[in-house]
């Protein structure tokens, strides 16, 4: 009786481990692809390729930039980006820190990173979803980071610009 029973917790936890090291592989590798659909987001658009830089956003998608007003589906961005996109270069853009999480289903993943731009530091943060067997970004959000040494500097600097732009949202 012992004996079966010692098997049968063998078994049990043999194969929690395997479920585990499954889970753990399969995340790593897709931690892998996303990370690749961000870095060439990133290498696209400094080598300004319009076509190969859209096709990562998923048809339903939006973009959020840095200015209140910058709230875009993937047409409207695209519209604004391809001047800048038709100049040969438009953005360049680093990763230095990344973080990944998936949804419980795995169909979702949300990502945030620390980036190296011509603003300084910026953040990164959005959504991915696996749509067939490629991740296509769903919500990009790109923010300035303000040290918190100067947000009161900054606070004041932007007052007056977003005063108007609050009290048009406030109605």
């Amino acid at each position: 009786m012992k004996k079966k029973m010692f098997f049968l917790l063998a078994v049990i936890l043999a194969t929690f481990s395997i479920n585990a090291q499954q889970k753990g592989d399969y995340e790593n590798a897709e931690k892998k692809k996303i990370s690749q659909v961000l870095d060439d987001l990133n290498t696209f658009a400094a080598n300004a390729h319009f076509k190969k830089y859209f096709e990562l956003f998923a048809e339903e998608s939006n973009f959020i930039g840095t200015d209140a007003t910058e709230i875009w589906n993937k047409k409207e961005f695209m519209d604004y980006a391809k001047p800048h996109f038709d100049k040969g270069k438009a953005w360049n853009f680093k990763s230095l820190k990344r973080n990944i999480t998936f949804s419980k289903d795995r169909k979702y993943a949300w990502f945030d990173e620390l980036l190296e731009t011509q603003m300084k530091l910026c953040r990164g943060s959005g959504v991915l979803e696996k749509i067939g067997n490629h991740w296509k970004i769903r919500q990009y959000v790109l923010s300035m980071t303000i040290p918190n040494e100067v947000s009161s500097e900054v606070i004041k600097t932007k007052s007056a610009i977003e005063e108007d732009y609050l009290k048009k949202l406030k109605q």
